[in-house]
């Protein structure tokens, strides 16, 4: 059998009808909906699988993603118990990683992300918060920019370490927009500002912390099946205490994602992404390691013939 890495994708990575192939062919599938809609008074059913605006609000998109997340990874392990060698997530994809290696209930997970989304939202009102995609340009130059500009007054900062070349900043939706020019000049392909009303992973959402840190005080189990590797540090921990520490982190710390891969990838053969391909085409840029996505019961059944 080979080693694989459980990977779970992020905010973005949401879409109209995104686990309705598991809906229909599973009653646990079912189950779980039901009782993440009935956790935080959300139609689950409706929201992911009819046209609706509340799909891309950040406390809904949150939910949404880790409990397709971890439909995918349930019925994967009920189909063939395969430990990973450890779980790794893109920002909110780390709460899916702690789900699959037991340090979290899955309806923990969709109310604690629940409320991670409505901090972040809260944080952000009245501060103009966005983010920028930006493509084509290397980690140094970004991190140089961003200071420089800082510098200047501007709130500005990188964000999102996604693959070589490609990087996200954040903060103050105006200042971000009067950098597009100065990151092109520097050789960016594109400078996009996003579809966003927060801030990720930026100071902006410091008053988010405490009150995440203590949700995670009540939910988190101290029982890691693997490790998980932190979006703050890309070291692997195991530990509820750890993870207390380094989640309200994340928020306002550059998610790591490149780098992660990069430190790991010699103790894997194969990396399997769960409810989405964002992470998979990440990893093209990132690893020569085969990554699989399972987003329906198709490649959910493929999967194994792959992994032996």
């Amino acid at each position: 059998m080979k080693k694989t890495a459980f990977i779970f994708p992020g905010q973005g990575s949401q879409s109209i009808g995104m686990g309705k192939d598991f809906y229909d062919a599973s009653d646990i599938a079912k189950d779980m909906v039901s009782n993440a809609s009935d956790a935080i008074g959300v139609d689950f059913k409706s929201l992911l699988f009819e046209e609706n605006d509340k799909l891309e609000q950040t406390q809904y998109t949150q939910p949404a993603i880790l409990l397709v997340s971890s439909i995918a990874h349930k019925l994967f392990e009920d189909a063939q118990n395969i430990k990973p060698v450890f779980a790794l997530g893109h920002s909110l994809g780390e709460f899916s990683a702690l789900v699959s290696v037991g340090a979290l209930d899955y309806v923990d997970g969709v109310k604690l992300v629940h409320q991670r989304g409505k901090l972040m939202q809260e944080a952000c009102e009245g501060k103009n918060a966005g983010m920028m995609a930006l493509i084509g340009l290397d980690d140094e130059t970004v991190e140089k920019l961003t200071q420089e500009a800082r510098e200047a007054g501007k709130e500005v900062w990188a964000a999102n370490y996604n693959s070589n070349g490609q990087i996200v900043a954040a903060g103050n939706r105006d200042d971000l927009k009067s950098m597009e020019s100065i990151f092109k000049e520097a050789g960016a392909k594109r400078a996009l500002l996003l579809n966003m009303s927060v801030a990720s992973h930026c100071p902006i959402l410091t008053p988010a912390l405490e009150p995440l840190k203590q949700s995670l005080q009540e939910v988190l189990k101290d029982s890691f099946l693997a490790p998980v590797v932190s979006n703050v540090t890309a070291q692997k921990y195991n530990s509820k205490d750890e993870a207390i520490n380094l989640l309200p982190e994340q928020l306002i710390k550059p998610v790591l994602y490149k780098q992660s891969i990069e430190k790991f990838d010699s103790e894997i053969d194969m990396f399997i992404e769960f409810g989405g391909s964002v992470l998979k085409g990440l990893n093209r840029r990132g690893t020569k390691k085969p990554t699989i996505s399972i987003t329906n019961m198709t490649t959910l059944l493929s999967a194994f013939d792959e992994i032996k």
